[in-house]
């Protein structure tokens, strides 16, 4: 069993939410019996809820894990970073042509995008490069207005207030 039709949806905005929304859609596909596959451009590979239920549904459900630890210096991008999101853009390509997954997330890709890690025409490539029968995901904020043109469904989250803004920390299970 397969998707018929693949289509392109992209998350974005500055509101919380967006790689939720993706592994929301995710466990909708595994629970039909679709294999899924997560590139995170710039997550690198910590503990997180998303990444232990995913080794649970595995083969289903895959989460790649292919950024660093930390956060990216967005007024000075590190070539090491750059390397990690070219090395996550070459796995993409890789799932295209072997047809490894009914719904293809590129989490964070937005961003890789927008710090300069990643080409935007490249990202556009593969977007029209898609298979027909795989659904593709792109997520993060700051998605190119090509990106939003491309795109058959774009969601864009919107922060009206988050409790971030009052020191309240991450918290595992809930972002973590």
């Amino acid at each position: 069993m397969g998707l018929q039709k693949g289509l392109i949806q992209v998350y974005t905005g500055d509101g919380k939410g967006k790689t939720t929304a993706a592994l929301g859609l995710a466990m909708r596909a595994v629970g039909r019996g679709l294999r899924v596959v997560m590139i995170q451009f710039l997550k690198g590979d910590r503990e997180t809820g998303e990444l232990n239920i995913a080794r649970r549904l595995s083969p289903k459900f895959i989460i790649k894990p292919m950024g660093r630890d930390g956060f990216v210096d967005r007024s000075n991008s590190d070539p090491g970073d750059i390397d990690l999101a070219q090395t996550a853009l070459k796995e993409a390509r890789k799932i295209f042509d072997n047809k490894a997954c009914d719904l293809l997330i590129l989490d964070e890709v937005n961003v890789a995008v927008s710090l300069g890690l990643v080409d935007e025409d490249v990202v556009l490539k593969l977007m029209n490069d898609k298979p027909h029968d795989m659904e593709l995901v792109l997520t993060g904020r700051d998605a190119p207005a090509s990106f939003i043109d491309k795109a058959d469904l774009v969601t864009t989250m919107e922060c009206t207030k988050h409790y971030f803004s009052r020191g309240e920390a991450a918290r595992v299970g809930i972002e973590l």
